[in-house]
């Protein structure tokens, strides 16, 4: 298996030269890190390229990195590390897992959008016709744009949500909440009543497991 992952990174280094930021081969799986800039025709390469052939996209997924290496206090705030900085430059990124059925290879692709305040990558819909809902559920848990998706909208939450709940500062209560209006006859956004409280669960020891 270590043997494979070499000679997988190796190819890939050579086919795609300078468009690879970082490899890394950890736990049995190859993560392969690439700029925004470009990302199609690198995807589109993984696809085509006779000795690759990622022909399936098995899984695609949104991150934020606000808060990577950070630790968390007893009370549930995050405290930061030693150094304070997160190690990543960039806040958003999107996670592509792909697969070649043929080779019988599974490969992590990640690429970090530039802008934090407004992040957005290039659609790879066009590529894997698989990524249309999965863009969609980063869009609207993330808040990531991707350019040239042909119905880039909400598809977990309703179109009048406010916010992206996946992102680290997304609060736990949310923004709004949203009832049933018996005299207006319709639904109604209303500001959230639910005060925000820390919860600690009942936790039972395993010595008293056998006690009545």
């Amino acid at each position: 298996m270590a043997d494979d992952l070499n000679k997988l990174g190796e190819s890939l280094k050579q086919l795609l030269a300078d468009k690879v930021v970082s490899l890394e081969s950890r736990l049995g799986e190859l993560t392969l890190v690439v700029s925004a800039e470009g990302m199609l025709e690198v995807f589109q390469r993984l696809r085509d390229d006779e000795h690759l052939r990622y022909d399936q996209l098995v899984d695609l997924c949104g991150m934020d990195y606000s808060a990577y290496g950070s630790v968390t206090s007893e009370d549930g705030r995050y405290l930061r590390d030693e150094e304070g900085v997160n190690p990543h430059s960039q806040r958003f990124a999107v996670v592509y897992h792909l697969l070649s059925v043929a080779r019988n290879s599974r490969l992590r692709v990640r690429v970090y959008a530039q802008d934090d305040a407004a992040p957005m990558l290039d659609s790879v819909q066009g590529i894997w016709s698989a990524a249309n809902w999965f863009e969609r559920e980063a869009f609207d848990m993330y808040g990531i744009v991707f350019l040239g998706h042909p119905d880039l909208r909400r598809l977990l939450t309703d179109y009048g949500f406010v916010g992206n709940p996946f992102r680290k500062d997304f609060p736990l209560s949310g923004n709004v909440e949203m009832h049933y209006d018996p005299e207006l006859k319709r639904v109604v956004y209303a500001p959230v009543t639910v005060e925000p409280r820390e919860i600690t669960p009942r936790v039972i020891r395993e010595e008293n497991y056998s006690r009545r």
